[in-house]
């Protein structure tokens, strides 16, 4: 195993939920707050840190129950909107070759997510790729996505017994806050503009490399891997 260390965003990264975590999260939002709560940005937000602004736009201070009230609704209402076939949500281009690819030459990768861990075991069990992925940083571990950084290079190290320098890491996302946690840890960037961003948009926010999709799986590669 090299000493190189890949960290993968989920949404709008490796797959397209087509709107069913949106719409599990606001159903949640009306089934636990009692009505329609501020609208969500959920491009790279961390689930912990929506939840934050709901509480806050309801007034409310947080607590422990609400929340876990809250995140059990949006889980299970996620699992089910996924397998209803009217959200289409599938796998980006590519996404699952690289994944292969990747795991067939023996590097380490992760998760460095906004969703729950709760929820992106969710989404990677429906979509095919829970095996890839032993170890993640995730939305419930903190709610700013920039201090996820260094807790998945702590799991890393537990996970594969050996060190991982923020220099060797790479962070693959499709937003700004990916860049900018990528910046924050001080590792390389990798974009894809599958998500809510184009190219130009990513490239200008400073990702150090962006693709169109991953569908050129041998050309990412060679990116990933250099």
């Amino acid at each position: 195993m090299s000493s190189r260390l890949l960290l993968f965003d989920i949404d709008g990264t490796l797959v397209d939920t087509g709107g069913a975590g949106l719409t599990a999260l606001l159903d949640a939002t009306r089934e636990v707050f009692g009505d329609d709560g501020p609208a969500l940005d959920l491009a790279g937000a961390t689930d912990n840190g929506l939840l934050k602004n709901i509480f806050k736009a309801f007034g409310r201070e947080e607590d422990e129950v609400t929340t876990a009230a809250f995140f059990d609704s949006y889980h299970a209402r996620l699992e089910a909107n996924l397998l209803n076939d009217c959200f289409g949500s599938r796998v980006l281009p590519g996404a699952m070759e690289l994944l292969k690819e990747l795991t067939e030459a023996g590097e380490a990768i992760g998760l460095l997510t906004g969703n729950t861990a709760a929820g992106a075991e969710v989404k990677m069990q429906h979509h095919g790729m829970e095996g890839f992925f032993p170890f993640g940083a995730y939305g419930d571990d903190h709610f700013d996505r920039n201090k996820l950084g260094p807790i998945a290079l702590a799991r890393a190290e537990r996970e594969f017994s050996k060190s991982f320098s923020p220099e060797n890491t790479i962070v693959i996302g499709d937003t700004p806050k990916d860049i900018k946690c990528a910046q924050a840890l001080g590792a390389r960037s990798v974009c894809v503009a599958t998500g809510s961003f184009t190219v130009e948009q990513l490239g200008t926010e400073g990702a150090d490399t962006v693709f169109e999709d991953f569908s050129d799986v041998e050309a990412v590669l060679a990116e990933l891997l250099r």
